[in-house]
């Protein structure tokens, strides 16, 4: 049965002789979780990991849509839908998303959607979805607005319409599973793309989902789709991965993964974590309105860093730029990170 390696990541401005850097990053470590499914977790120094293995924890990660990735990024979420579960109806139209878009100038890439992954949402046509989506980004591009964009979708139509439009970077929350169309569309273009793990589609994910090891699960899914995306032409050094925090998954789900998030660095590619807002923060927050759940969200956000996180998906990105940038300056012991 094949290991898996997590590093134990530290942040302590004193670090020994042999520590390990983490993905280019300023997280180190010097031990590891090593996991298995036929075996119990243990504990291991970082010298007894294999080169290979090694190699895909420590190695720079190069930049992603003109983002270095040797700091926390922040990916601000501009929804173009009726129906989103926080934002929808927000940003349903070109002038509102500019001034929501506006309002997000710290992001360091905005995500376009024009299609609800809530759970229950319903199955958006192409066309609508282009509707929605490409005269926001031809309006946010006409505006000025030099950040990345990201096209949040799982259609090859839409992606093709939403780069032509100006977008920087397909992000997918069906892993590439969706449509098979989309994963060479990608590698023609030279787009970066985001591959997330769900368990079913978004109208039947949250129907009593299940794994034999949530973690192992999610990382072999993300291992087999990142493998595809190379073999389709895209280049690993262009992959973001996701482990999609509420796709097909339960409170116990998300709090294993966030637990040991920082697993995901043995894939070799920067990690993006979109939990702002989420059910599960609301449910342990008490707080059943989406749009206060600011604070919870904020402090999932900063958890993510504290594993090696290089992106964090958030709804509230001046508050959010705010609390990294406090986060960044305790640990360092300085103002400038």
């Amino acid at each position: 049965m094949p290991e898996y390696i997590r590093p134990i990541v530290q942040w302590d401005v004193a670090r020994p002789a042999d520590a390990q850097m983490l993905a280019g990053g300023r997280g180190w470590f010097t031990q590891v979780e090593v996991l298995s499914r036929s075996a119990d977790p243990s504990i291991v120094a970082a010298s007894e990991v294999s080169e290979e293995a090694l190699a895909a924890l420590v190695e720079t990660r190069p930049p992603i849509a003109g983002m270095t990735m040797d700091r926390p990024r922040i990916m601000g979420i501009l929804n173009t839908t009726p129906d989103s579960f926080s934002d929808g109806g927000k940003h349903n139209s070109a002038e509102k998303a500019l001034q929501g878009a506006l309002r997000m100038s710290d992001a360091d890439i905005l995500d376009i959607g024009g299609e609800s992954t809530r759970p229950g949402a319903a199955f958006v046509p192409a066309e609508e979805e282009i509707l929605r989506t490409v005269p926001v980004i031809k309006a946010l591009r006409a505006a000025g607005l030099g950040q990345p964009i990201s096209i949040d979708t799982r259609k090859a139509a839409v992606a093709d319409a939403a780069l032509r439009a100006g977008a920087s970077l397909v992000n997918d929350v069906s892993g590439f599973t969706f449509d098979s169309d989309l994963a060479p569309l990608c590698a023609r273009r030279a787009a970066p793309v985001c591959v997330m793990h769900a368990q079913g589609d978004p109208k039947t994910m949250q129907s009593a989902p299940q794994y034999e090891d949530v973690l192992l699960d999610v990382y072999d899914f993300l291992a087999d789709q990142i493998a595809m995306l190379v073999d389709a032409g895209v280049p690993r050094s262009q992959i973001v991965a996701d482990p999609g925090i509420g796709f097909g998954k339960t409170q116990s789900h998300n709090l294993a993964l966030l637990a040991r998030l920082s697993l995901f660095h043995g894939l070799g590619v920067p990690i993006l974590l979109g939990a702002s807002r989420k059910k599960f923060i609301g449910t342990i927050g008490h707080q059943e309105l989406a749009e206060k759940r600011m604070p919870g969200s904020i402090a999932v956000a900063l958890a993510a860093l504290k594993h090696g996180t290089q992106i964090v998906r958030v709804h509230d990105v001046p508050e959010t730029a705010q609390a990294i940038a406090l986060w960044q300056a305790a640990v360092a012991g300085c103002a400038d990170g």
